[in-house]
């Protein structure tokens, strides 16, 4: 019996059924004691038919289905929220593409049992990095971090980085309900949330590699919609309302 507290993986889907089966042997070798939770957003590809017969044969893979396409963020706080009506008190996210290795998830707990309150794997500290991405991509990336820590006045720096861990602490402290960003905003608001109520944010480096299988989803208008979101969380910051 594993002495770890209670840790769930969350990873929402959409057309990923070439990567899905690698990707949970990898994360179940790497942290055996963890829950995974996939949260399929009605995948065209038959992603959400392969995540249940996995489940069928693996008692900690769970399955979240969707109606369809209704974006990342929902799909985390909805998993979230599922997780605190249990007693999980760590929770991960993470790409279901493997661009975030599950080697990383040994630092990622060595953090939270130091007494972390969230840790992000992160492309820009030393030790970071990012493999396979062409320079428009690195650009969106790199640049939005440095843009939103810039506007919010934040130390973090990977405010982008969609591979994360919290304790339990800080999702019922953030108030889920109130998250309003959904698509690649969603984690700089997480991030800036949690340092706002005062809640200690490690970052642990990572080399992301870009996927071989499948699409990205990342694209101009969803950079364009986290500068909105930045300034909005600034402006709500400022008059005490976060």
């Amino acid at each position: 019996m594993s002495t770890e507290p209670r840790a769930l993986i969350v990873t929402p889907t959409y057309n990923e059924r070439a990567n899905l089966e690698a990707f949970v042997s990898e994360v179940r070798a790497a942290a055996p004691h963890a829950d995974i939770l996939i949260v399929d957003d009605a995948s065209p590809d038959g992603t959400g038919e392969l995540a249940d017969a996995i489940a069928e044969n693996d008692a900690q893979v769970r399955v979240m289905h969707r109606a369809g396409k209704l974006g990342l963020g929902s799909a985390y706080v909805k998993a979230f929220r599922w997780g605190l009506g249990r007693d999980y008190r760590y929770f991960f996210e993470m790409d279901a593409d493997l661009s975030h290795q599950p080697k990383y998830l040994n630092a990622f707990f060595r953090e939270l049992r130091e007494g972390a309150d969230v840790v992000v794997g992160s492309r820009n500290v030393p030790g970071g990095a990012v493999e396979g991405w062409g320079m428009g991509r690195q650009v969106l990336s790199k640049g939005g971090s440095l843009y939103s820590r810039l506007v919010l006045g934040v130390p973090v720096r990977d405010m982008t980085t969609g591979f994360k861990a919290f304790r339990r602490e800080v999702l019922e402290k953030i108030d889920l309900e109130t998250v309003h960003s959904n698509g690649y905003s969603f984690q700089i608001e997480m991030t800036y949330r949690a340092l706002r109520r005062g809640f200690r944010v490690v970052e642990v480096p990572i080399v992301f590699v870009d996927r071989t299988l499948g699409h990205s989803k990342m694209n101009g208008r969803i950079f364009v919609e986290a500068v909105g979101v930045v300034w909005k969380l600034r402006g709500e910051a400022l008059l005490g309302k976060l």
